[in-house]
């Protein structure tokens, strides 16, 4: 079973994810040299890569201050050797923090499609699932569907209905008045939709709080918003191709 953090850099053009292909010495992860030769698709999160992402930039900054804050600088040591410990230290952090979270996503994944609950996992997913539950009503989603889109982009959903397309994020917060969905978000989500060929289809981000189990916070954009995101995602789309050299056939 492939989890949220398996998802490909590149995809084939019928929506399958390219995680590994064949290289000089076996198997290997694509780059832009594989997808040339073979017609690969890009992923919508590797198009996006092109945006800047303040929220993310932000929090990677209060990490380094975070460390810098609880790590006093040794006698004699260096500037650019103290330096260089904060920095790792923050970088320890930030690993941590993604490896707990992708942890909790794959959980919620696994709980969607076997209705199998890890008890370790329990609150943070029955959270989750209550909170969709309780906002849409529904059952019966499509989750981790893949898709190619024939505008020469492709992704993986984290749950999907014929009207409704939800992405799951894990982050620090336990207060549901922070600022948590950012362009990003939005512009990801339209072009999900796009892709899944649901140009109409209600989008929201499933906020979970990694570091308070049971938060769960939704958020859903506007359609004046998504159709802003996904202007902004076929200009995305166009540089990635035009930067990479990259003529589709």
């Amino acid at each position: 079973m492939a989890h949220a953090a398996e998802w490909g850099r590149f995809y084939y053009p019928d929506g399958k994810p390219a995680y590994e292909v064949p290289g000089a010495k076996g198997m290997v992860k694509p780059d832009i040299r594989h997808a040339k030769k073979l017609g690969l698709l890009p992923s919508v999160t590797t198009i996006l890569a092109e945006a800047a992402k303040p929220g993310l930039e932000r929090w990677k900054r209060e990490q380094v201050l975070l460390a810098a804050l609880t790590l006093p600088r040794n006698e004699g040591e260096a500037e650019k050797d103290y330096i260089a410990r904060i920095l790792r230290d923050s970088e320890e952090q930030a690993k941590k923090a993604a490896e707990r979270g992708t942890a909790i996503h794959a959980a919620i994944q696994t709980a969607y499609e076997t209705e199998n609950i890890e008890p370790e996992m329990a609150d943070y997913v029955m959270s989750t699932m209550a909170a969709i539950d309780n906002r849409y009503g529904m059952k019966g989603w499509d989750c981790e569907k893949s898709f190619a889109s024939p505008l020469g982009y492709a992704g993986k959903t984290d749950l999907s209905a014929h009207t409704i397309v939800l992405d799951v994020k894990t982050k620090e917060f336990s207060d549901t008045d922070k600022k948590l969905a950012w362009d990003e978000h939005c512009i990801q989500l339209a072009a999900y939709r796009e892709g899944l060929g649901l140009p109409k289809a209600v989008c929201a981000n499933v906020f979970v709080s990694v570091n308070h189990s049971g938060l769960v916070h939704i958020h859903e954009w506007a359609e004046h918003e998504l159709q802003r995101g996904w202007r902004m995602f076929q200009a995305l789309k166009d540089y990635w191709y035009a930067r990479n050299n990259y003529a589709r056939s």
